[in-house]
């Protein structure tokens, strides 16, 4: 009965709950009053004469207040600490204005002390119903609270935990901390564990979540509290920023799932300071494929350097909206003062390319523009090979006519020994890149007398990196997707390993590389170890909470199915084609100097090739790109 009456009135409509409650309010007001003349008086009070008038005073009052002070707009079933604190001050607001109306108006039979009286009785019945409501609506039957441990019983976890406070998703039962001093001690009457009883806590609390309250942590401190979290039945997320944290706005909704860093377990690479400033200060910049999650990413991070134009190039329509709209919102806000552009185009369309290089004239282009997914681009090989390849050469031919100083190609780890036409497709990009940066004449129109001597006044450089995470076709969503659903998770092959780097740092490296380009560079990353994806898998199912489902253990939560290597995916993929990269002055950032056809080799293959293309012809193109590409072997002939 109980249950459904709860059900009735939170179905009511908004307005109806704040009648009953302003309503209820009044009713309290009223009943704080009689109860202090009664206590005054030491009598059942009867009112008479002007104390009518301090009856309806009261209300009068007190409803402004508590409106202007927004005890109306709070939701009960969620009423925590803050909310009570809030109707102490709207209380005692009202108090000290009923006191000083009573001083001033000296009435006759209404005693002064009675300003004091009321507003403490009312303070007690509204609070008292504000939590006897919680506690009802909170109490009816509903799913079970998961039970939540807090790594961290510093600020943040504190705040945390004061924020909890009401929500029926979580029931905290205890902090975790490795500092001996905190261990055994509570906050707000939660106790404090040490690090090592954790096994034994989960067990004997039935702990189902673990939140690491440590914004501020080190990354290697994080991965450190990780793997010795992993193999417990937990699921573990974060907290936001500092920022969130100091404004009180921690909700369940604010949990993070773990970061892309944390999970891949690699330190994100640092950019060199001072690198990036001149290259990018004052100039105007281009930036192919704006709306997709690398150029976007360059977009974000170029406007901090000062350009005084960004030219925003993208085919989606959507995809544009939403960078331009993003990047606007913060010139508006006096993040930047960049001039946005924002320029719906094909980069593969060459009239347009070259009206937008008159008009314009872009001093640095970042081409990020190009199809990427694997088994897509084998599918379409003619679209894949001519939005790759010779949209490149659109773009290469447009920086050459209209005077950039700089050309950066944002390439793929799988342009080295492709198996895929989207790979070879990349390195044919960048080998159109290296030719005529090393071309001794004009590699676009007859050649002449002047242009014997001619040298590339535009500085090509490329840049490798591996997997992107956090892109729409990175394996990482996708788990995460998988595992929401109840598995399983499809791996292709049990010892298929890949490298990975995050969006921030890609778009860091393109920004830092092309500032070190010298002409014809192939930059790309020294990015540790690959990472081997089915344990990626098994490590996203540890830190859910859940456990893996297989022949040792078939009542396990989540399955891993191996279902075979995808047309042109490799088992492992590289960033160098030959031997000995160079160093930069980047720790961190290699160059190649890797063979190359020279134009006038390349230029009668390219012709045959976008034929090839242009007729959509897959079995032409392989054969073109397998005597074009050293080392591309495609799966299927």
């Amino acid at each position: 009965m109980s249950s459904t009456l709860s059900t009735r009135i939170l179905l009511w409509p908004r307005n109806a709950k704040r009648l009953v409650v302003v309503a209820l309010d009044t009713g309290m007001g009223l009943l704080a009053m009689w109860l202090a003349f009664t206590l005054r008086l030491e009598t059942l009070h009867r009112p008479e004469g002007l104390q009518w008038l301090v009856y309806a005073l009261g209300p009068l009052l007190a409803f402004p207040i508590f409106v202007n002070l927004g005890l109306y707009r709070a939701i009960f079933r969620y009423t925590g600490i803050r909310a009570l604190i809030t109707t102490g001050r709207a209380v005692a607001w009202y108090g000290a204005l009923l006191l000083a109306v009573l001083l001033l108006a000296q009435w006759e039979g209404v005693p002064r002390s009675v300003g004091i009286l009321q507003p403490l009785i009312f303070l007690l019945l509204v609070g008292t119903s504000r939590a006897l409501g919680w506690l009802w609506l909170a109490g009816q039957p509903g799913e079970a609270p998961r039970h939540l441990l807090i790594y961290g019983a510093g600020s943040a976890g504190a705040q945390t935990a004061a924020g909890l406070a009401g929500m029926r998703q979580y029931e905290l039962v205890g902090f975790v901390d490795d500092d001996p001093i905190k261990v055994g001690r509570s906050i707000n009457g939660v106790r404090v564990y040490g690090t090592h009883t954790l096994p034994d806590l989960v067990q004997r609390l039935g702990v189902t979540d673990m939140l690491l309250a440590m914004p501020s942590a080190p990354r290697q401190r994080r991965r450190a509290i990780l793997e010795g979290l992993h193999r417990l039945p937990l699921r573990i997320r974060t907290l936001p920023g500092l920022s969130d944290l100091a404004s009180g706005r921690v909700t369940v909704a604010d949990f993070q799932d773990l970061g892309l860093e944390d999970l891949i377990g690699r330190e994100p690479v640092a950019p060199l300071p001072g690198l990036l400033g001149p290259a990018l200060a004052g100039q105007v910049v281009l930036v192919t494929g704006a709306g997709g999650s690398i150029g976007s990413e360059l977009c974000r991070q170029i406007v901090n350097e000062g350009p005084s134009q960004l030219l925003l190039v993208e085919h989606s329509e959507y995809a544009l909206y939403a960078i331009h709209h993003e990047l606007q919102t913060l010139r508006d806000q006096g993040a930047h003062r960049c001039d946005l552009v924002p320029l719906l185009a094909s980069a593969a369309d060459a009239q347009r390319m070259q009206h937008i290089g008159a008009q314009y004239r872009p001093a640095l282009v970042y081409h990020a523009a190009a199809y990427k997914h694997v088994p897509m681009v084998e599918a379409n090989a003619g679209e894949g090979v001519l939005n790759n390849v010779f949209g490149t050469l659109t773009m290469v031919q447009m920086a050459l006519q209209h005077g950039a100083r700089h050309f950066v190609l944002i390439s793929t780890d799988k342009a080295v020994r492709p198996t895929n036409v989207m790979g070879a497709s990349k390195r044919v990009a960048e080998l159109i890149l290296q030719a005529v940066a090393a071309s001794p004449q004009p590699p676009f129109g007859p050649a002449t007398e002047q242009t014997r001597a001619w040298q590339c006044p535009t500085r090509f450089s490329m840049v490798r990196f591996g997997n992107v995470l956090g892109s729409s076709g990175s394996v990482i969503p996708l788990f995460r997707q998988q595992i929401a659903q109840g598995g399983p998770i499809t791996v292709t092959h049990p010892e298929v390993t890949r490298y990975f780097m995050t969006i921030p740092e890609a778009a860091q490296l393109v920004l830092q590389a092309g500032a070190l380009a010298e002409g014809g560079d192939v930059f790309l990353l020294d990015m540790g170890e690959p990472v081997r994806i089915a344990d990626l898998a098994q490590r996203m199912v540890a830190l859910s909470g859940l456990t893996v489902r297989d022949a040792a253990h078939p009542q396990g939560d989540i399955a891993i199915e191996f279902t075979g290597l995808r047309p042109g995916e490799k088992l492992y993929e590289e960033l160098l084609i030959g031997d000995h990269p160079l160093p930069t002055s980047h720790p961190r950032i290699l160059r190649a100097r890797e063979e190359y056809l020279p134009w006038q080799t390349l230029q009668p293959w390219l012709e045959r090739l976008e034929n090839a293309a242009q007729a959509d012809d897959s079995t032409a193109i392989k054969a073109l790109l397998h005597g074009l590409v050293p080392g591309y072997q495609p799966q299927q002939a």
